[in-house]
């Protein structure tokens, strides 16, 4: 289970092991490390997987999708400048809001995995981020002082179809798992799909 707040792990947990079908739907290979998930030490399967790659396909910069983790960015950060290459974090510092509203008007569709939060029961678990869950999680910040990106580990999603995807990812079987105050969503099963009309 997850603990209540999580601002310093490094990694995304809930369906991480679906991660190669976003992949497929968009075109790129998926380069995978294995860690204990212990703080600092992920790192260095981190790193090492990141040393690889530079010296067989030559890459000179890793792009994150980190908006206000200091912790996520400055280690990142770290990693990189160690191996000389860049690090750049494009959608740093963006109102949250804003983010997930442009997000959305673009056409990217995410479900919510995981909830560690005050505010975020058993129902939001599987739940698309649409225009109205995002003022129900505006309003759900606004009580509870949320970080509507969950920056700080008060929720997790997983993309399912975005824009630059060749097929859309369906959810064929999963199951909320809850205890106590918190939960995740265990995708049993997943496959790419065409895009919807």
């Amino acid at each position: 289970m997850f603990p209540q707040q999580r601002d310093s792990w490094m990694f995304h947990r809930p369906g991480v092991e679906w991660t190669g079908l976003q992949a497929e739907a968009l075109g790129i290979p998926l380069v995978t490390a294995k860690t204990l998930g212990i703080k600092e030490e992920e790192l260095a399967a981190l790193q090492e997987s990141l040393s690889r790659l530079v010296a067989s396909k030559g890459i000179e910069c890793v792009v994150t999708g980190a908006i206000a983790s200091e912790y996520q960015r400055s280690r990142i950060d770290r990693i990189c400048d160690h191996l000389g290459i860049r690090s750049f974090a494009p959608l740093w510092r963006i109102n949250p809001a804003q983010l997930l509203a442009e997000e959305i008007k673009m056409g990217f569709e995410f479900i919510i995995t995981g909830c560690m939060a005050m505010g975020l029961n058993r129902s939001w678990l599987g739940r698309v981020i649409d225009f109205e869950a995002l003022c129900e999680l505006e309003g759900i910040a606004e009580k509870h002082g949320i970080n509507l990106a969950f920056e700080g580990g008060e929720a997790e999603t997983f993309v399912i179809d975005a824009p630059i995807f060749t097929k859309r990812i369906r959810i064929v079987q999963a199951e909320p798992v809850w205890k106590g105050d918190s939960g995740y969503l265990n995708i049993g099963r997943a496959e790419l799909a065409d895009k919807r009309s």
